[in-house]
């Protein structure tokens, strides 16, 4: 059967449209320009995704450009860190560029403005200016600045870079129209002074480009064809365009699409960072992030995330994203590729009563049967005494109850079928020990006993096993839209991580891989933490569980 083929999303149209028209000689270069002040999340994810993939669609490229014109916020671990997420969602830039490498060719557009009376010098404060635009339906008024003549302009401007100003004392605004109705349009601020070193120019530089001046600019100097933006810059898109037509560089166009909004998280890197700061958090690559080094150290592939990206698609206009549909694709991807292995969380120790003292067998487990052709096999260690996870095994147990109970009879996963005879408690009441008998020609793969049994359970050797730290994470918000809240901290789960300090794991378990994703049978999918996790203390993560418990939870609330 023959595939039915995708409809091209909008900005694919535009470009194809472009290319039969011969436009920009029959190029395609699309850019992706963080600013380096924050880790990139699941949002960015999207957008590095969409501007990646459009380019190679086309036989394009994709530059990497740090927005870097706020040295106040801007920090190199997080250029470092960018690089990273971008590398391993699996895309390479074509050449890492920076705002800063502009700003010598940015101050003489400024100057250009000037000479053309496109731009002054405003001494007003913030308040003064912010009054003196007007309002959406009044316009605005012009401060007493704006008649300065382009002579005296010019020298302040110099000034100014020279540093014979403190911060705030002076601004460069670009002359438009007061009463346009674009607010964005009455005469933006382009230029404003801040003393503070930057990451990469040192103090050479006191005054730095705004967002605006800075964004439309750069992407004419490196000649984007197609600059991708998110919907909120829709009202900023004039301003691009004015900017590129007085200056009459190369006409870069800026095409918006919708960003991601997801439900049980927040996006705005400042209320990330609000978190990682007053402690919620542990760090911004905390597992509970929705940032591409927390979903990396939880155990998401970068598989999942492309594949999400490209469920969710390209729209114009704002909508909610199910986390579910993340939460599917990460299970989606690791069902095929994550190896299983048996551990117990909550355990509680089995004795078989018949088996032989001192007998240790070997029982065959696959590594995962999803594979295609098979993914080999390893070895698991079978003893008389294992631990199972306590809410296997019920003292009385109802009628629909298919684990272990008085008189029950399960099958130990790649094991026996065994039938519990009994059980000892402490001096608490608590229940310590199950105990039970086997059925010798019941093991897994050789059953000749003809016994049918409704439930299978997982164990551990008490003998082999080996001792690990299990997290198990959930979702950070319990309210759907955290970010509508007067203050979405109020929406952070308090059991967002459970930590089990002493589980039990298979022995082949103390060979696991970073990187890899590990199915603990019934249990979830598992990956090694990358950052806490070491030789002799082995710390596993909970990636997701192997159902969207969440939705039964909203439907019985």
């Amino acid at each position: 059967m023959v595939e039915e083929e995708k409809s091209l999303n909008f900005i694919e149209e535009i470009i194809e449209d472009d290319l039969r028209n011969g436009k920009n000689d029959g190029r395609v270069l699309t850019r992706f320009p963080p600013e380096p002040n924050g880790y990139l999340h699941i949002g960015h994810a999207k957008s590095i995704c969409l501007n990646f993939a459009l380019a190679q669609k086309y036989n394009g490229q994709t530059n990497l450009r740090f927005d870097d014109t706020n040295p106040v916020t801007e920090d190199v671990e997080y250029v470092d860190s960018i690089k990273k997420d971008i590398q391993w969602l699996g895309f390479q830039w074509a050449e890492e560029l920076y705002t800063s490498d502009y700003f010598e060719t940015l101050y003489q557009y400024a100057v250009d403005l000037i000479k053309h009376n496109l731009a002054y010098v405003d001494d007003s404060t913030a308040e003064e200016i912010a009054a003196a635009k007007g309002t959406p339906t009044e316009p605005g008024t012009p401060t007493p600045y704006r008649s300065r003549s382009i002579e005296e302009n010019l020298q302040i401007f110099e000034d100014m870079r020279a540093g014979k100003y403190k911060d705030g004392e002076k601004v460069l605004r670009a002359k438009i129209d007061l009463a346009s109705p674009n607010m964005h349009m009455r005469d933006p601020i382009i230029y404003r002074i801040k003393h503070a070193h930057h990451h990469r120019t040192g103090d050479k530089w006191c005054i730095y480009p705004m967002y605006d001046f800075a964004h439309g600019q750069s992407d004419s100097i490196e000649k984007i064809t197609h600059s991708v933006c998110t919907l909120e810059f829709i009202p900023h898109r004039p301003l691009y365009d004015w900017l590129i037509n007085k200056l009459e560089i190369f006409p870069s166009k800026q095409y918006e699409f919708a960003r991601l909004n997801m439900t049980y998280t927040v996006m705005s890197k400042r209320k990330l960072l609000q978190l990682v700061n007053e402690k919620f958090v542990e760090s911004w690559d905390d597992p509970r992030m929705p940032t591409i080094s927390g979903l990396r150290r939880r155990g998401y592939t970068p598989e999942s995330i492309r594949n999400f990206c490209e469920r969710i698609g390209i729209q114009k206009r704002e909508n909610m994203i199910d986390v579910s549909l993340l939460e599917f694709c990460i299970r989606e991807d690791l069902n095929k590729t994550a190896w299983r292995r048996m551990a117990v969380l909550d355990p509680i120790k089995l004795i078989i009563n018949n088996y032989p003292e001192g007998q240790v067998e070997e029982m065959d487990g696959e590594n995962n049967p999803e594979v295609e052709g098979h993914d080999g096999t390893r070895k698991i260690p079978f003893s008389k005494e294992l631990w199972i996870e306590r809410d296997d095994f019920m003292e009385d147990a109802p009628k629909k109850f298919f684990r272990l109970g008085p008189g029950l009879s399960v099958r130990l996963k790649h094991g026996y079928i065994v039938t519990c005879t009994g059980f000892n408690k402490d001096e608490n009441g608590q229940v310590t020990e199950v105990l039970c008998d086997y059925v010798p020609n019941s093991k897994s793969g050789e059953d000749t006993s003809g016994m049918k049994v409704k439930g299978t359970i997982h164990w551990v050797s008490v003998a082999h096993a080996k001792e690990a730290e299990v997290r198990l994470y959930d979702r950070l918000f319990q309210d759907e839209n955290p970010a509508a809240a007067e203050d979405f901290k109020e929406s952070i789960n308090p059991d967002s991580l459970q930590i089990i300090e002493k589980a039990f794991i298979e022995p082949d378990l103390a060979n696991a891989e970073l990187g890899k994703g590990y199915q603990f049978i019934r249990l979830g999918y598992f990956t090694l933490d990358n950052k806490m996790s070491k030789e002799d203390k082995l710390v596993f993560n909970r990636t997701v569980t192997l159902k969207d418990s969440w939705a039964k939870e909203v439907k019985k609330g």
